[in-house]
């Protein structure tokens, strides 16, 4: 199966030109406020493309899915899409889980406190995961922002390195873009916009 993996398009989704393949991927800020809106025309231009499954979490940047209640959320969702919120799905035989939670970054969705807040999150991912999505990045893996600081969980990459999924997809620090493979693992910052939220870092494809 090709996946094909993008993170924080910020609104920009129309602009992309994304390669064929089975399953799309989006990691997170979708939008640039979260209003409703922008996660409509979203859900819209995500629903259309050209993919047999189509998965997305949400962002810091992605209020709307913290702050609304469900059945606003479910509402905007269309059948063709599946929307991950520390919770999981297998398509044929693969087995991912998504959650939209990072270490606390300013003011922004989806927030939660390093240590025992955000390992709850954590603790939920299942032993046989083999496609994990989280909009942040796990500590010392292309999570370094533009100052050279790591900024990701030292909790998530604990986990990872139990689990052993074949993929850990996220974005977030939109300038640590690329791919590492560590321990079995393949490691994606799909990020497609840059530090200035320029639309230069291609969709990434991966095999399963």
């Amino acid at each position: 199966m090709k996946i094909i993996a993008i993170s924080d398009t910020h609104g920009q989704h129309a602009a992309l030109k994304l390669p064929p393949g089975d399953m799309l991927i989006h990691a997170g800020d979708v939008s640039g406020r979260g209003r409703p809106h922008e996660i409509e025309n979203f859900i819209e231009w995500f629903a259309a493309q050209d993919f047999e499954h189509k998965i997305f979490i949400a962002g810091n940047h992605d209020f709307f899915f913290e702050r609304f209640p469900q059945k606003d959320i479910q509402s905007l969702l269309r059948p063709e899409v599946t929307y991950l919120n520390d919770s999981g799905i297998t398509i044929e035989g693969i087995k991912i889980w998504g959650s939209p939670v990072q270490p606390w970054f300013y003011d922004w969705a989806f927030n939660r406190q390093r240590g025992a807040d955000i390992d709850k999150h954590w603790q939920l991912i299942p032993e046989d995961t083999d496609i994990l999505i989280t909009h942040g990045p796990p500590q010392g893996i292309l999570d370094k922002t533009a100052s050279g600081e790591a900024v990701g969980c030292e909790m998530l990459i604990q986990h990872i390195e139990r689990i052993k999924p074949k993929f850990s997809i996220f974005g977030h620090i939109h300038e640590a873009y690329g791919r590492e493979e560590k321990a079995g693992t393949t490691f994606v910052n799909a990020s497609v916009l840059n530090l200035q939220y320029r639309l230069v870092n291609e969709a990434v494809v991966l095999e399963i």
